[in-house]
């Protein structure tokens, strides 16, 4: 995994009603570190939605939780001075198996619901958003710069996991 980038498998406390989970707690301090959340969003996506990439120059933190169907969400690194250059993290999470998932927003980053039913996320930020002058700079999703190192072809979000 990339510097910063984490998954925190959360725990289901299931009884004949169904379930509670916590999904965020301040002193989670392995997973915010010195993070504060101050903004919680929900976000719906549509099956094959790919949302990418964006990320945040101005030391924004995502952490996504999904709660309905499934998604890809990935982070890249391209920071000339990173020892992680060209590295990218693809990582599977669902309703299935809840998750946190940490990433620092200096990393690209984007998501993809994966499946035939819309993807249902929660998320939650460091930083509030400023809608005047927002945190963000964006590139296309099929940016041909953004690189698999695995591959050695640009990303391609719509490859199948077993290929």
């Amino acid at each position: 995994m990339l510097p910063g980038v984490r998954v925190l498998d959360l725990r289901k406390n299931v009884d004949e009603r169904g379930f509670l989970a916590e999904v965020m707690r301040q002193d989670w301090r392995e997973l915010l570190e010195e993070d504060k959340i101050v903004q919680l969003n929900l976000s719906q996506s549509y099956p094959g939605m790919i949302r990418a990439w964006h990320r945040h120059n101005e030391g924004q933190v995502d952490y996504f939780i999904v709660l309905k169907g499934s998604m890809k969400i990935c982070a890249y690194d391209d920071l000339k001075a990173s020892s992680t250059r060209g590295q990218l993290d693809e990582i599977v999470t669902s309703d299935e198996k809840l998750q946190v998932v940490r990433i620092p927003g200096h990393y690209w980053h984007g998501t993809q619901t994966l499946g035939d039913k819309p993807s249902l996320t929660l998320y939650c930020v460091n930083r509030l958003y400023n809608v005047k002058n927002p945190d963000e700079e964006r590139r296309p999703w099929n940016d041909p710069s953004i690189i698999d190192i695995r591959q050695s072809k640009p990303y391609d979000w719509n490859k199948p996991p077993h290929k």
